[in-house]
């Protein structure tokens, strides 16, 4: 009888598998330096904007305005800054999985010295999106326009690595069937989704949940990890649960890692059934055209034609296609018969029902739904 092998323990230097959905309390680049390498798959950071402000800001009634002058958003300089700013990144930098991206959202008081760094850093930059405030606080010293967006930077981890995820399709249905542009039209956090004590603003800068909605629904899966280095008031949290995706929030207050407990507890995960998204094409089952014709969607002998019925092909029994000029794959056919490089044949060639002319993709959608 074989001796069984003994099994394997886990080895004393092996990272432990960190814990999501949870609030730290603590130093952001400390808490990241302490996960695994590779662990997140998104990062989404709204960092100190090191707004600079000397004087308090008074509306035309003479009150204050409730601005940002707390002391995590002062530094000495701008090299203090930049320090800070290649530290933190450098630290989200290393717990992204190779796919990973991540969010940078900011004023013109930062992100253009945040961009740079990122590019320093070597983050590979995909798209900066500016969130155009449709309710923005007005410039009541009326000596410069008014401060009505912010941008937000989205990169990859590096240049030309593994295939990040963009969910194409779900943007596009989002955005009432239109390929959703790099301008987001959103209002701020205002109403009862602001997070008040005693009146006041719990939180100067607490971003609205649509805005994180749109930012994670579009870069993320199902049950990917997301990590926020300056959690605030928890927005990212609450909209992680919310959409299926794990999560973990790090900041220094120990007053603002309380609220943002408290207001994660308090909202209801979705459940997996309704989590799921529209694919786009190249992420849904491939179907050969073959299938079509082993199904019987289609028989040897029909006729394709293309939507001006200007051309014509005869369907063969082994999902190829026959012309007056060519024969082979409806990729293949497409071309030649319009003296064109390349075709997608699921979009060009159509079959009839009664007098009307059908896009052959609608019989690929049947299979990949399981209607035949």
């Amino acid at each position: 009888m074989a001796k069984r092998k003994p099994e394997k323990t886990p080895s004393k230097n092996a990272a432990p598998t960190p814990k999501w959905d949870r609030v730290v309390t603590g130093n952001c680049v400390s808490v990241m330096n302490s996960l695994p390498a590779g662990s997140v798959d998104m990062v989404f950071a709204d960092p100190p904007y090191n707004l600079q402000l000397s004087n308090e800001l008074r509306r035309p009634n003479n009150s204050v305005v409730d601005a940002v002058d707390a002391k995590w958003d002062q530094f000495d300089d701008f090299r203090a800054y930049d320090d800070f700013t290649k530290e933190w990144l450098g630290a989200a930098r290393r717990v992204l999985s190779q796919k990973g991206t991540l969010w940078v959202i900011g004023s013109y008081h930062n992100i253009f010295r945040v961009g740079a760094t990122l590019q320093d850093l070597g983050f590979w930059i995909l798209n900066d999106v500016t969130w155009r405030k449709s309710n923005p606080m007005p410039n009541f010293r009326g000596r410069r326009f008014t401060n009505a967006h912010e941008t937000l930077i989205w990169c990859a981890r590096d240049k030309g690595g593994k295939p990040h995820t963009f969910n194409h399709a779900a943007m596009k249905a989002v955005n009432g069937d239109l390929q959703m542009r790099s301008d987001w039209v959103l209002p701020v956090c205002n109403g009862n989704e602001r997070l008040k004590e005693n009146g006041e603003k719990a939180h100067p800068t607490q971003k609205p949940e649509a805005l994180l909605h749109r930012v994670i629904l579009s870069s993320t899966n199902k049950g990917d990890v997301i990590l926020d280095p300056f959690f605030g008031t928890g927005t990212t949290g609450a909209v992680a649960k919310r959409l299926g995706r794990r999560w973990l929030g790090i900041d220094q207050s120990k007053k603002y890692t309380a609220l943002a407990r408290k207001r994660i507890d308090q909202v209801t995960a979705t459940d997996d059934v309704d989590l799921e998204v529209t694919l786009s094409k190249r992420d849904q089952p491939r179907v050969p055209f073959g299938r079509v014709v082993e199904e019987g969607l289609l028989a040897p002998g029909d006729m394709l034609y293309d939507h001006t019925r200007r051309h014509s092909a005869k369907v063969r029994p082994d999902g190829t296609l026959v012309s007056a000029d060519a024969s082979g794959s409806i990729h293949h056919v497409g071309a030649q018969v319009q003296g064109a490089a390349a075709c997608n044949g699921w979009a060009f060639w159509c079959f009839e029902v009664g007098d009307v002319l059908v896009p052959i993709d609608s019989l690929r959608e049947r299979l990949r739904a399981g209607v035949h």
